[in-house]
């Protein structure tokens, strides 16, 4: 593909507005982009109702109280009670939430409409825009914005021991340009061009060696975050500045294909990659570009869970030792939410079927499965240890890294159902939804009730007819099986690069019926073969182990780490052949993606369920196999 060529200025690409792709000269053309989060309208399902509860949720959270720590840094007025948790007025990362509410608010309210999200977006941007006028008058240089003083950069650039004050930094930069995008808030764009310049102004002053040891520290995305702003002013500053912010320890080695990844503090390491990637889509560096795909394909297709997490402990590890780093401390959330913002980068250059198969599988199994769907609290880690449990954040006094990525993630779940280039439409994801397509003149109404049923129906509304080549996702597991109807017939079709391609004249009222089959399939630990879990088509399926000795506060934490060390039931051992496994495992009549293990003669019978739907209740997604006697399973309780 060619690296780099003019382009003209393209309608929501990622996470930029008009005004940003009409500012930017060149850019690297995307096979595939994205539709505006407001072209797409979720529908009655799991999703929905995960939106639903994060709306609900995040509009319940007191601006006063987000702003309470900015405000008395400032030196202005405030008599809210402070939040708890990492927003606490002695925790170091105090501010970061602010961020990441000012991104959930933009992103819900593009995905919803609620103009209440816009009005409360322009209140916070207001009052923050104040306090950035307030803090020369406290001795702060010009620009400064944030919940903490800036001696703390002071103390980043000395090494002398401090947090992460960048990465705070970037979540409220982030933020504002989320707003400016999504609410149309001009204010937000002038808030963090200001944030810029000083950034700009601590930065220039370092020597690059001292630059670079500043990048140790977790910095969060601002390599990203200022080439975002690059694209916005096409200003040589901002391009400076999102190069100062390239961590050479960490992506020289990925742009020559080396893994050095073991140790390292993963989350810390992802947005280096996603800003490599929004670079090279701003410049046409081919350097940027290998670092990016080099780190998905080694995270992806080594690293990662069955679940689509990846780490323990919210580091990498090696490979050969993945078994014995099944914890209670597995699959970082806010890991899985910026995966999936870089495998979106993916996509876009070079659409591929098992780059979706990845997303897929994160989105189901972690990203949805991290929320509570009786009060919208979210996970920090998902425990993958046989017989542990999810621990989820509280509503004020939590304020997690892994809450804030998590009001983002439930707010922008159809920012990859559907791309789209001047004359295909990529159907990617099956997901109840409707796509507004006015530049085609299209609708796209997508109804499923995926993966409780296997067929989904995409019905087209055409103001007149439109040529146009529909390529549906085949996914990997479903293999040959998949089937594809237009008007009740039959299409021969075949898989190419993970899609099928239907192209023709549409017209209004054509209907294609996608089938799906499912199947019981098993995967295994990369170093260690006894140790599997079982799939039923994308959907991780996790073993019900009961509510024995769980915390009796719902298992709600204000410390994220609190019930790690809790001890739990013996995990699920099956004895036989993994084959013995899946041949004894039956679907359960009624009850949707239910399953049950009682054909093993168990005693006691174990049901198998998504992993998504597991709460409040002890759990196993992955099972140790052992050669023996006809299969049984022990040791469950």
């Amino acid at each position: 593909m060619p690296w780099c060529r003019p382009l003209l200025p393209l309608l929501a690409f990622f996470a930029l507005s008009q005004a940003s792709a009409l500012a930017q000269e060149q850019l690297v053309q995307p096979v595939a982009r994205p539709f505006a989060l407001r072209q797409v309208r979720l529908l009655p399902g799991p999703f929905h109702q995960a939106q639903e509860r994060d709306r609900q949720y995040i509009l319940r959270l007191d601006p006063e109280r987000l702003l309470h720590n900015f405000r008395v840094t400032a030196g202005l007025q405030s008599s809210a009670e402070p939040l708890g948790g990492w927003e606490k007025p002695e925790h170091e990362l105090r501010g970061h939430s602010v961020g990441h509410y000012l991104s959930a608010l933009g992103l819900m309210f593009a995905s919803t409409g609620d103009t209440a999200l816009k009005q409360r977006a322009d209140y916070l941007v207001a009052e923050l825009a104040k306090c950035q006028n307030a803090m020369p008058a406290r001795g702060f240089n010009a620009g400064f914005l944030s919940a903490y003083p800036e001696e703390f950069f002071d103390r980043l650039e000395t090494g002398k021991r401090v947090w992460a004050p960048y990465y705070t930094l970037h979540k409220i930069m982030a933020g504002l340009l989320d707003v400016h995008v999504q609410c149309g808030n001009q204010q937000a764009l002038e808030v963090a061009n200001r944030m810029a310049a000083w950034v700009k102004f601590r930065v220039d002053r370092l020597p690059p060696e001292q630059m670079q040891k500043v990048l140790t520290a977790e910095h969060g995305g601002m390599h990203e975050v200022c080439a975002n702003l690059f694209a916005f002013s096409h200003h040589p500053d901002h391009q400076k500045l999102a190069q100062a912010f390239r961590h050479a320890a960490v992506l020289d080695p990925l742009a020559r294909g080396e893994d050095n990844l073991n140790k390292l503090h993963a989350n810390s390491q992802i947005p280096k990659a996603i800003g490599a990637a929004r670079e090279f889509e701003l410049t046409g560096e081919k350097r940027s570009h290998d670092i990016a795909t080099f780190f998905w394909r080694r995270v992806v297709g080594s690293r990662s869970w069955v679940i689509g997490g990846h780490g323990d402990n919210e580091h990498f590890f090696p490979v050969e030792q993945t078994a014995r780093h099944l914890s209670t401390t597995t699959a970082e959330t806010c890991n899985t939410y910026n995966m999936l913002k870089l495998t979106r980068h993916l996509f876009a250059w070079e659409p591929a079927g098992a780059t979706m198969d990845f997303y897929e599988r994160a989105l189901y199994n972690h990203i949805l499965a991290s929320q509570d769907p009786e009060n919208g609290m979210t996970t920090y880690f998902a425990a993958l240890k046989p017989g542990h449990f999810k621990v989820y954040s509280t509503p004020l006094e939590s304020f997690w890294c892994c809450l804030g990525t998590s009001m983002e993630s439930h707010a922008k779940y159809g920012d990859s159902i559907y791309f789209h280039s001047a004359d295909a439409l990529w159907i990617n994801l099956f997901i109840a939804s409707e796509l507004s397509w006015k530049e085609r003149g299209m609708t796209v109404r997508q109804e499923t009730k995926f993966p409780e049923h296997e067929t989904t129906t995409l019905t087209l509304t055409c103001t007149e007819p439109t040529q146009l080549a529909l390529k549906i996702r085949a996914p990997k597991w479903a293999a040959e099986s998949a089937t594809v109807s237009v008007n009740g017939s039959r299409q021969i079709v075949k898989s190419q690069n993970g899609y099928f391609t239907l192209e023709r004249l549409w017209k209004s009222g054509d209907k294609i019926e996608v089938k799906l089959p499912m199947s019981l399939q098993l995967e295994h630990l990369p170093d260690d073969p006894k140790m599997v879990t079982v799939l039923y088509g994308p959907i991780v399926l996790a073993a019900e182990l009961g509510t024995e000795d769980l915390p009796p506060d719902g298992q709600q934490a204000r410390d994220h780490n609190e019930y790690n060390r809790m001890p739990g039931p013996p995990p699920p051992v099956v004895i036989g052949k993994s084959d013995d496994m899946i041949a004894n495992i039956r679907r359960v009549a009624g009850k949707p993606l239910t399953f049950t293990t009682d054909a093993f003669g168990l005693a006691k019978e174990v049901s198998l369920i998504p992993f998504h739907r597991v709460h409040h209740q002890r759990h196993a997604v992955y099972w140790r196999v052992e050669e023996g006697t006809p299969a049984t399973i022990s040791g469950t309780r």
